[in-house]
């Protein structure tokens, strides 16, 4: 396998991490708070944070190292055309990821209190994961719109 192939294989199972993880990590999260346990939720959350630190922060490391090679050696020029469009994409996922992580934390941090005292939700809990949400949807907008940019390379 040469060096472009091996980069390539390791670009898509980055993207693959990226989006599975977002798409997983959303679906137990909603799951958990519906619940409205404080323990189901702090459990859940404190699996997500991990999750995020393991897999997806992984992947965004690795993503634009493995996509500036390959577009390197494909004589692509970074910043310009589809990459130029994902690399503002990818900015975008960040923006709405960073503060998402520091949420989770947050979330994990509130139920297991709630959880350990035998107390509800406190209303900051809910404020935080109505913003959780909001910032998901730009976010993953962004991981479709870059894995389609991948796939099409449209002509900018």
């Amino acid at each position: 396998m040469d060096l472009y192939t091996l980069l390539k294989v390791a670009h898509v199972i980055g993207a693959a991490v990226l989006l599975g993880t977002g798409a997983g990590i959303a679906f137990f999260m909603l799951m958990a708070h519906r619940s409205r346990d404080p323990a189901v939720i702090a459990h859940t959350a404190g699996i997500v944070v991990l999750a995020d630190t393991v897999f997806t922060a992984s992947a965004v490391i690795l993503q634009p190292i493995t996509g500036a090679a390959l577009a390197h050696l494909a004589g692509y020029p970074l910043l310009s055309g589809w990459i130029g469009l994902s690399l503002v994409l990818y900015v975008v996922t960040g923006l709405c990821w960073l503060p998402v992580v520091w949420i989770q934390i947050r979330l994990r941090d509130l139920a297991l209190q709630a959880a350990e005292s035998g107390a509800p939700l406190p209303e900051r809990y809910f404020r935080l994961f109505r913003l959780w949400f909001v910032l998901g949807f730009p976010a993953f907008a962004a991981v479709l719109g870059i894995v389609w940019l991948m796939v099409a390379k449209p002509a900018l």
